[in-house]
């Protein structure tokens, strides 16, 4: 527990805010598309439920991609890989502006998902190249804060740019953001400590660099990590409660400002302006939720997960019909959702995916939760345009609600699991 209460070294910092920085922007070309949905229902006519079939596309690729890259970003520069996620997907939201029918739209956004995909396996190569079990909480939560507040700014950078461009500069916009701190990413990131495998000092924030730094990329053959990733029960917990996260959070993120427009009435701009709050609670959430796990539960992460997910279905439940009696209500609420979701997805796509890790596959790890993660998108897009579209907004809510809690029930066995003291 003394290790936990350690702070970062200099060059620990650098490396948190770079990746904040790059993960961040990873998300203006990926949430943009929700101030986008509107416009593109009515200028090129399309339902519900082929809008939730585009926004699916994106995270089933991103989910394919995350099995792939996770591998992938063990062997090869995370570095590299980030340029090439990070360029390759400001081109796809370029070419996404010009286009005019849903099947064109339905491939570029599927193939935008699996260049997104090689954004958050190697940034959680590099965390764990630099940290420590027991201040990996703390870490990941910084590095989570920039795609929190990233998705706070890009609904309104995106939004505003829809409200004076039209629905294609949500993605013209963004795209060239995105792109600027490619180059950022390329001049400035450093992948692990120049200190020798096991030479990090007591600056390093938790001690001795963890086993994952030492495996090193390209260490043991692709068959060899992807059987020690499957073959790990816990991991597979960890896997399904973060997709049925998923379904609940891409719920909020792709349909909420459809959702607040088609209720509370207003432009795109105005409503996104409202919506930005939800990942700004998020902000608070993934940081209670890393320094608690980190520091009062010495890197038991279930506790905190199982807590905050039964809330957020219950506060889920509330949520259609506090939107429709009160406007400030429904904006303190949002907030409050969002500090209720980002918590547990953060602990989930992270810290958790990481300690689960067997053979120090950390990077494989988190590809592999993040598969299961966004196949639960993915069925949430789907589902919750089904439901919205056949029987209201409010049965698609509840759904949302119910992914939560089932979320908490998939965990509950790990509830003593700690990766820096196994069972207490």
């Amino acid at each position: 527990m003394a290790r936990a209460r350690e702070g970062f070294s200099p060059a620990q910092v650098q490396v948190i805010w770079v990746l904040w920085a790059t993960y961040g922007a990873f998300y203006f070309c990926r949430s943009n598309i929700s101030a986008a949905i509107p416009g593109l229902q009515v200028e090129l006519e399309l339902s519900k439920a082929e809008i939730g079939t585009i926004l699916g596309a994106l995270k089933l690729c991103y989910g394919l991609g995350q099995l792939v890259n996770g591998q992938l970003a063990e062997r090869v520069s995370p570095r590299v890989l980030l340029a090439i996620g990070m360029f390759t997907s400001a081109g796809l939201n370029a070419v996404f502006g010009l286009a005019t029918g849903f099947y064109f739209l339905l491939f570029v956004w599927g193939m935008n998902g699996y260049m997104q995909a090689l954004g958050w396996a190697p940034c959680m190569r590099v965390a764990a190249n630099w940290f420590s079990p027991t201040s990996r909480g703390r870490a990941v939560a910084l590095v989570a804060t920039g795609y929190l507040l990233a998705g706070g700014a890009v609904a309104v950078v995106a939004g505003w740019s829809a409200e004076w461009l039209g629905w294609r500069g949500a993605h013209y916009v963004p795209a060239a953001l995105l792109a600027a701190v490619g180059v950022f990413t390329l001049l400035n990131l450093k992948e692990r400590p120049p200190e020798p495998a096991g030479a990090m000092g007591a600056g390093a924030g938790g001690g001795a660099a963890p086993s994952s730094a030492a495996a090193g990329p390209g260490s043991g053959s692709w068959l060899h990590t992807l059987a020690v990733t499957v073959a790990n029960p816990r991991l597979w917990l960890i896997a399904i409660a973060l997709g049925l996260v998923d379904a609940c959070r891409y719920g909020f993120l792709d349909w909420g400002i459809t959702h607040l427009m088609e209720v509370q009435g207003g432009g795109v701009g105005k409503n996104a302006l409202k919506f930005a709050i939800l990942p700004l609670g998020g902000v608070a959430g993934a940081l209670t939720a890393g320094w608690v796990s980190d520091r009062l539960f010495g890197g038991r992460r279930v506790p905190v997960l199982i807590l905050m997910l039964l809330l957020l279905a219950a506060l889920a439940v509330l949520y259609d019909g506090v939107v429709r009696a009160s406007l400030p209500a429904s904006i303190a609420l949002l907030a409050i959702i969002g500090f209720c979701i980002y918590g547990p997805q953060v602990l989930l796509v992270g810290p958790a995916a990481m300690d689960m890790a067997r053979a120090g596959k950390s990077a494989a790890a988190v590809g592999f939760a993040n598969l299961f993660g966004y196949l639960g998108a993915f069925c949430g897009d789907l589902t919750t345009g089904a439901l919205a579209g056949a029987h209201g907004w409010q049965a698609a809510v509840y759904f949302w609600a119910a992914c939560a809690a089932c979320a908490a029930l998939f965990i509950a066995p790990l509830w003593r699991f700690s990766a820096a003291g196994e069972r207490r």
